[in-house]
């Protein structure tokens, strides 16, 4: 099995996992975060633990929000699940709740909020669906699903996995979930089998529209478009969302992304972070990883104003939502550079692709994986130099040293389009 990344052995070193019953079954579960702010609960996919929130928990808590991540016991109908989670939000004192649910999580989040209305406040969907009915007819042998051995469970739901090649990130969500899904038992995949292939739809919620967010990625995953597209029509008046990439596991893939979209989605909702509470003397970043002492990502002055405004241009749409954070807007954006200076937005938003960079290496040193280290390196160091020493150090670069490290068209384009700024 691969190494488990940095941040993730730095999650399970900090935030316990912590166990309740509920009756003769057991629930897994994180709960980070102030108890005095409501909670946002993450329900995974088929695939997927409560682990897989690791960087949405992180980030969030540390931005004074409330964050759960729980894993169901096996059950066998969806009204059993509804019954259950019920029983659950009682065993650790939650009535009104915000649910975060993907894919299978994202069925199971509505259907909650169907037979328990009063006790769901809002919804993200995440790559999500109406109707279990297309998953019925893939699945013809589902009332075989008790006695089915678990490695044929196991195939059978790694078959809706990609074969073809993809980006380093998404590559690595891939692999973290499949390292998950090996930790469940027969009866956990049975029961979630079960779930997405028994025939059930979801009826009209008295929620309102305007308390859902449909966060969905624009690439290829698990769910096909036209189910998609059934929950757009279902919810006409809900918050949009949409990732450019991230695959079947955005919330891994494109951890600033998502974070940022629940963020936004709990502020509208009326849930304010609470970072006056978070006591712990480790800072960390947008992505769950230990934030460094001189890094000023999360300090209380110009960064807070940066924040702030990114928050706005979201919610305004002068940027765009699948390009948030995404180093081809910062490219987009110095495509049409000229000889004049480099502005403050500009900076702060190669600041950020710099920090992100670092943190990559980072991320990768800890895990033993030194892939393309030297490329990291080069772009990190360039940045940081412009950002550092402005102007001064122009002098010393040139294209040819960018070419030498073989950087992407893209990510090329870029530093060049840095270092022409200070020509």
């Amino acid at each position: 099995m691969a190494s488990a990344p940095g941040d993730y052995i730095h999650f399970k070193a900090n935030v316990p996992l912590r166990h309740v019953s509920v009756g003769l079954k057991q629930w897994r579960y994180y709960d980070y975060g102030p108890k005095q702010v409501p909670a946002l609960i993450c329900l995974s996919g088929i695939m997927g633990t409560a682990d897989v929130f690791y960087k949405q928990i992180m980030f969030l808590s540390m931005k004074g929000y409330r964050v759960i991540a729980a894993d169901a016991p096996p059950v066998w109908s969806h009204q059993e699940w509804v019954n259950t989670f019920e029983k659950f939000l009682d065993a650790i004192d939650i009535h009104h709740v915000h649910l975060y649910g993907t894919e299978l999580g994202g069925f199971l989040a509505q259907i909650f909020a169907q037979y328990r209305p009063r006790r769901v406040k809002s919804l993200v969907l995440s790559n999500t669906f109406l109707d279990t009915q297309y998953f019925a007819d893939k699945t013809p042998w589902s009332s075989l699903i008790h006695w089915t051995p678990c490695f044929i469970l196991k195939r059978h739901i790694l078959t809706g996995l990609p074969k073809e090649p993809q980006e380093p990130f998404i590559a690595d969500s891939i692999d973290f979930v499949v390292n998950q899904l090996e930790t469940l038992e027969r009866d956990d995949l049975a029961s979630r089998l079960i779930l997405k292939a028994t025939s059930a739809s979801i009826g009209r919620l008295l929620l309102p529209d305007s308390e859902i967010t449909i966060m969905d990625t624009c690439d290829h995953n698990a769910v096909p478009r036209e189910l998609k597209n059934q929950l757009l029509e279902r919810y006409p008046a809900a918050k949009e969302a949409f990732l450019k990439t991230g695959g079947y596991f955005p919330f891994l893939s494109r951890p600033d992304e998502v974070n940022l979209h629940l963020q936004l989605h709990l502020r509208r909702v009326g849930v304010e972070g609470r970072p006056d509470l978070v006591k712990g003397p480790t800072r960390r970043d947008s992505t769950g990883n230990p934030a460094k002492e001189n890094d000023t990502s999360e300090d209380t002055g110009d960064s807070s104003k940066n924040s702030e405004s990114a928050f706005r241009q979201v919610e305004d749409g002068s940027l765009s939502s699948e390009s948030a954070g995404s180093a081809d807007a910062v490219v987009e954006h110095l495509e049409c550079c000229t000889n004049e200076s480099v502005d403050g937005e500009t900076m702060s938003m190669a600041v950020h692709l710099a920090e992100n960079y670092v943190r990559h290496i980072y991320a990768t040193l800890l895990s033993g994986l030194a892939m393309a280290l030297g490329k990291y390196i080069m772009i990190a160091t360039l940045l940081m130099e412009v950002i550092s020493h402005g102007c001064s150090f122009a002098s010393c670069c040139s294209s040819s040293c960018v070419e030498f490290y073989g950087l992407g068209t893209k990510t090329s384009q870029f530093v060049k389009c840095v270092v022409l700024q200070c020509l």
